[in-house]
This record gives structure tokens, sequence and C-alpha cells, in this order.
């Protein structure tokens, strides 16, 4: 019935049979009972929500010779069964590449150059974050997927909106200055693809995503930490109407991530 469903193997989880619609957020409607159902199917007990900001430019395409590098980090752990958030991460990132942050950039992200001169290198943000997820999955008894041969799934992943910030951002940027990245950086959730499919609707960017179903932005759009709290909401509410989440990018496939021990 869903082709993404199909693809991951998880159809007669969040098949939506004799369901109606809610007319206020057009979004599917599901008897109590069924709701049940479909949380206790949910593999992920937690998610780890994740939005970076990067060096921007006002053309479409940065400037000669430069690449989008982060400049701020920010994570969230959420509990799926209450909707909150456990722990935060966040920390500002001092780019190389292009020091200056250009108006624009600081305009759009509220993020000013004296944070990005006082922040820390890519590198030691990988490793600080690396110890801060040992310790949060550890402390509740998490496993991430595929970090042995028994635990392909886990009960807790990483959830981004769309394939740019773990695909391309920080893919690229450590392929292009070398950096070491903790391999569970490798799968993850695209939460706009299980909600394109989901509730048949294509939005226009993640504050539309918001309102069809019935959430307002909290706090301000383009800052790291904000976007991934509210990314946070709209999971929570995604499995509360019953959608089933699961790893939608794997960069690589055939690999255990099993050297990250917990």
């Amino acid at each position: 019935m869903m082709r993404l469903a199909r693809q991951l193997g998880l159809l007669e989880t969040i098949v939506i049979d004799g369901a109606d619609a809610d007319t206020t957020t057009n979004t599917p409607r599901k008897s109590s009972s069924k709701k049940k159902k479909l949380l206790n199917n949910q593999p992920y007990h937690y998610v780890i929500c994740v939005d970076f900001e990067a060096t921007c430019w006002e053309t479409i395409a940065p400037p000669q010779w430069r690449e989008p590098e982060i400049i701020e980090f920010p994570a969230v752990l959420v509990n799926l069964k209450t909707g909150k958030i456990e722990a935060e991460f966040h920390k500002y990132i001092m780019p190389i590449e292009s020091p200056k942050l250009s108006g624009f950039c600081t305009e759009l992200t509220g993020i000013t150059q004296n944070k990005v001169d006082t922040g820390i290198p890519l590198q030691t943000a990988l490793m600080v974050f690396q110890e801060w997820v040992r310790k949060e999955l550890r402390a509740r008894n998490l496993s991430l997927p595929k970090m042995s041969k028994d635990k392909q799934i886990g009960n807790v992943a990483f959830v981004t909106w769309s394939d740019w910030d773990f695909g391309l951002c920080l893919n690229k940027e450590c392929q292009r200055k070398r950096l070491k990245k903790p391999p569970f950086f490798n799968q993850w959730i695209d939460l706009k693809a299980i909600f394109k499919e989901y509730y048949n609707h294509k939005p226009i960017n993640f504050n539309d995503a918001l309102m069809h179903v019935g959430l307002q932005f909290i706090g301000r759009e383009h800052s790291g930490i904000d976007d991934s709290k509210n990314l946070a909401s709209l999971v929570y509410k995604m499995v509360k109407d019953g959608a089933a989440l699961a790893i939608t990018k794997d960069l690589t496939p055939f690999q255990l991530t099993i050297n990250f021990s917990l």
C-alpha cells in the first residue's frame, strides 16, 4: 500500500485499514486500539534528532572554492513514549575553510562571528559527541542499529529532516578534511521521506510539515538547537499518529558498527 513501507519491510506495522482522515489536519485517524498496536510495534524507544547549521551565502551555490562547514552541532534525545527530551548536546564549531561568516549566514541562523571564533574544531566535537552518545545510551540500556549481529535494528536511531545533514554536509566535510567520523553516523531516519509517504503530502518546507499535523514552530527558525527540538516534536506526533519509523539511509549497508561499544 505504501512504497516506502514495502521497501523497508514494515508494511504490516503502518497499513491503515479502514482509517479515515482528520479533517482539521488532514492526517490519518486510527482507533485507540490500532494506535496502541502500532506503538507497541515501534522498534525504537528513543530517537536522537540532529539538525546542523553550516556556513552559507546568499547565492544559491557557494562562492568558488567554498563548501559548507558545520558551525552548529545540536542533538536532542527524545523518549518516544512520552515525547520528552531527556538529554541535549550543543556545540558551536569553528570553521577553518571559510572562517569569516557571511552577513547572510549570521542573519539566517543567528550565529555570530564570536560564537564560531570561540567554538571547537569539528573533530573535537565529534569525539565529545561520541562520548555523550555512549553515556546517554548506557544510562538507558539503548543500542543503535547494527552495533552487533544480534542488534541489527537497535532501539534508538538518529533522525534528520532530509539526507542533507549526514549524507551530504557531515559526510563531505569529513572526507574533505580527512576527519574520523563515528560509524553510527552512517545510518539514519530521514523523517521527511517517512512524512511524505505516511501523510501523502509533500511539504514545502519543515514549517509546512509542522503545520500540516497541527504543530507550531517554537523558537527561532534556522537555529540548530531549536530546529532539533521541533524535529523532536514532529517525530513524536508522527509516532502517535501511527507512522512507523525505520532506517531510510545506510552509507555502509554491509558493515556493522561494532567498533562503537558502550
